[in-house]
């Protein structure tokens, strides 16, 4: 079985720039996501370049049997993974009893249950390959989100779960790092519901450089990469010295300060 990197929510952002980081460093790619023309055009552009044509998946991982299609679609052309990557995911801005529940309960199934799945589900071939794993988490991990309450209990669960994963599979020689990036300007904003674009200086860190961070730290074994001085200092500094309380009303008055305003009723 040949070795592959397997990256979810492949077809924007982050995720395509971490394709575009480990194919330009030698690696094949399988790129997974729900809109196969997204993942046709990036596969284009990385094979025009002369690297590894990429391997194109259209999968939706809110679906129970993800993981099995997954792997069953590698294994049928020969591949298992020696990298897997963790990328898909959204969020949601909002009061959660305000949101829609199915919908919260659809994003769960998204950036947690699909992560583990994947997370534990090829540990046998990452071990085989010597590779790793890589979860992309926030710096809302370490804090908790009135006005995206779910969202950044999720990313909390992922940091939390992948700095566990990163002692026990350890032995195995599999790298597991956690990435925490800061607001980064891609899609996910409009589709969290975000009126702001362009993150706020000093956390704003572009989609390649949170790529380029998060492929030399796992390359490293590290357990977390948060890329860039602010978010380093967010993360670090604002949850261990800002009360509580005070911090929960800051959190609530940013969100709800983001959140764009619905359109005109018809």
């Amino acid at each position: 079985m040949k070795p592959v990197v397997v990256i979810t929510g492949a077809s924007a952002g982050i995720g395509a720039e971490l394709a575009r980081v480990f194919a330009a460093n030698g690696h094949a790619v399988a790129l997974v996501a729900r809109r196969a023309s997204r993942l046709d055009t990036l596969a284009a552009e990385i094979a025009a370049k002369k690297y590894a044509p990429p391997l194109v998946l259209p999968l939706d991982l809110t679906r129970p049997d993800a993981g099995a299609r997954l792997a069953e679609a590698l294994a049928a052309r020969g591949l298992e993974p020696q990298y897997v990557v963790n990328n898909a995911g959204f969020g949601l801005v909002g009061n959660a009893a305000d949101l829609d529940r199915d919908e919260q309960l659809a994003m769960i199934d998204l950036n947690m249950r699909a992560l583990t799945d994947l997370s534990l589900r090829f540990t046998d071939s990452l071990a085989r390959h010597g590779g790793g794993l890589l979860n992309v988490a926030s710096v809302a991990g370490v804090m908790p989100g009135p006005g995206s309450a779910v969202y950044y209990a999720g990313k909390a669960f992922v940091l939390s779960l992948t700095e566990a994963l990163h002692r026990e599979l350890e032995p195995r020689g599999i790298r597991v790092t956690c990435l925490c990036p800061g607001p980064v300007e891609t899609e996910f904003q409009a589709r969290a519901g975000v009126a702001e674009r362009v993150p706020p200086w000093p956390l704003g860190v572009s989609a390649r450089q949170v790529a380029e961070a998060a492929y030399r730290g796992l390359m490293r074994g590290r357990r977390v990469v948060v890329p860039g001085l602010g978010p380093k200092l967010l993360m670090a500094l604002v949850p261990r010295l800002v009360p509580h309380g005070i911090l929960l009303n800051r959190l609530e008055a940013r969100q709800m300060k983001r959140r764009r305003p619905a359109g005109p009723a018809l």
